[in-house]
């Protein structure tokens, strides 16, 4: 006999509220099920054959294809189903997607008048996802005892995370509902705790803009903004939160409770993140992904169950023109993916389109920041395609192969992750966009040298960077309902944005 919760029986709503409160009640039950019966097992209780709690279920029915008139939500992309049937998502963390979860069910509600149904699904919560983040019990189990744990509780079913939704190779089976959202509770629960393990700080810090870089110079000055925005009282963000969960909170904000328990880290993490954060989640965080299309791959697989409003690569790259110099800036408008660590996931013939409201704000930060305007612009900044290659030396590649290539696609230059980058955000529809700086020129006998790459580094790096704050803030003022348009959507797609 399994040992379960109390069981709560399936509800239907029409307020979006109650339909999330029910949500909450159904998970943390599971959650502290999950918890009590952990802290026996690792005290030595064996009185139970098999412990289980479930995730939550949100779930609607429609039997028509057209949505409800005059609604101010027909202008979205998104908070609307494919057309008549059951479709259905598992839900999980509602304390951390609260305002997610309130305007998704809250469009469902608008666009198609009709309720909808919360209950527990029949999908197991694997034990690991329900640790708090300082729980570590499993650790002071001996081997046997841990062993043991596996014929007890559920355990992560990678079968349950799989990215068949988000790829658009999903059907369900005759009989089964349609889904809901691109990512089911495991798979989410999966990246949230990925998250932790890499970038040292906890999901609940993540903000809704992100920007990438593949060098550390970049978060160096990022540390140097963030603490002098903590330093500014009308700086608009509230606390910046560095690996370990360290928290500065503005000026003249109290501390919380919370911040007590961040710790220094004895050693960075494989992809550090920062977070400049602001009530409405609107802030920013930056990470260094590092050099590489692997981690820049990793990396947005995770970031994207927080459904980012955009995220932005800003990194160097090689000029491949020779009317390009050192420092030139680079507004990519395409991607030649050679990559190769999406090919099985996207498919090398799917185009990946610059999106136009990511490119316009940066185009209007390079001019705000650097003061040059309208035609003069292109002295200091050209668009075009990027290249992204996973060898790191293709320069020493035979026959030229690559040159070659690279000439045909009109590529003005090349790096390791941005294609990357923006070919995830194509694939989980989060708004991408790159602007590189030129750092060298191999095709040209401009190679990276140390006095040149420490000057160049201090010359560019503060400037690129607060061109990337500046898209943020414009982004952010136009609002993100254009952001998420039709452009990242296909056919029948999910409902939850």
């Amino acid at each position: 006999m399994s040992y379960l919760p109390p069981f709560t029986a399936p509800m239907r709503f029409t307020d979006p509220a109650a339909a999330l409160a029910q949500v909450a009640h159904i998970y943390d039950t599971g959650i502290a099920h999950l918890r009590e019966a952990m802290q026996r097992f690792v005290a030595g209780d064996d009185s139970f054959a098999h412990v289980r709690a479930c995730y939550p279920l949100v779930r609607i029915h429609t039997d028509t294809v057209s949505r409800k008139p005059g609604s101010e939500s027909a202008r979205l992309s998104f908070g609307f189903v494919a057309g008549p049937g059951r479709f259905e998502t598992t839900l999980t963390r509602p304390d951390l997607y609260r305002g997610y979860y309130l305007e998704q069910f809250k469009l469902l509600l608008q666009n198609h008048g009709v309720e909808l149904e919360v209950g527990t699904s029949s999908q197991p919560i694997p034990v690991h996802f329900s640790f708090a983040e300082h729980d570590h019990v499993e650790g002071t189990m001996n081997a046997e005892r841990r062993m043991r744990m596996r014929d007890v509780f559920d355990l992560p079913d990678l079968a349950a995370m799989d990215d068949g939704i988000a790829n658009g190779t999903y059907e369900p089976k005759p009989g089964e509902p349609q889904p809901l959202s691109l990512f089911t509770a495991p798979r989410v629960d999966y990246s949230l705790h990925r998250l932790r393990h890499y970038t040292g700080t906890g999901p609940e810090h993540f903000q809704n803009f992100v920007l990438f870089t593949n060098y550390q110079f970049y978060i160096d000055e990022f540390i140097a903004l963030g603490r002098a925005a903590m330093a500014d009282p009308n700086s608009g963000y509230v606390a910046f939160v560095e690996p370990g969960n360290m928290v500065t909170r503005r000026v003249g904000l109290p501390a919380q409770a919370v911040d007590a328990l961040g710790v220094a880290p004895p050693r960075l993490p494989q992809m550090p993140g920062y977070h400049l954060v602001r009530d409405d989640n609107a802030g920013i965080t930056m990470v260094n992904i590092g050099v590489g299309p692997a981690n820049a791959k990793n990396i947005t697989d995770h970031i994207a169950v927080l459904r980012p409003h955009a995220w932005i690569m800003l990194g160097h790259c090689a000029g491949l023109r020779n009317s390009q110099q050192l420092g030139d800036y680079v507004l990519a408008h395409g991607y030649v993916r050679e990559d190769h660590v999406l090919d099985e996931e996207l498919p090398l013939w799917v185009p990946i389109p610059a999106l136009a409201e990511i490119q316009v704000a940066l185009e209007q930060a390079v001019a705000d920041v650097t003061q040059v305007k309208g035609a003069a612009l292109k002295s200091i900044m050209r668009t075009g395609t990027v290249a992204s290659t996973d060898n790191r030396n293709w320069e020493l590649l035979p026959d030229n192969q690559p040159q070659r290539r690279f000439s045909q696609s009109r590529a003005v230059a090349l790096d390791m992750e941005s294609a990357t980058i923006a070919a995830n955000g194509f694939r989980f529809r989060v708004p991408y966009g790159t602007l590189l700086c030129v750092s060298d020129k191999p095709l040209h006998g401009e190679i990276k040298l140390p006095g040149m790459a420490n000057h160049f580094y201090r010359e560019r790096v503060d400037q690129h960077l607060r061109i990337g704050m500046r898209a943020i803030e414009l982004l952010r003022a136009q609002g993100v309902d254009q952001l998420h348009s039709r452009k990242l959507r296909s056919f029948a797609e999910v409902a939850f944005q």
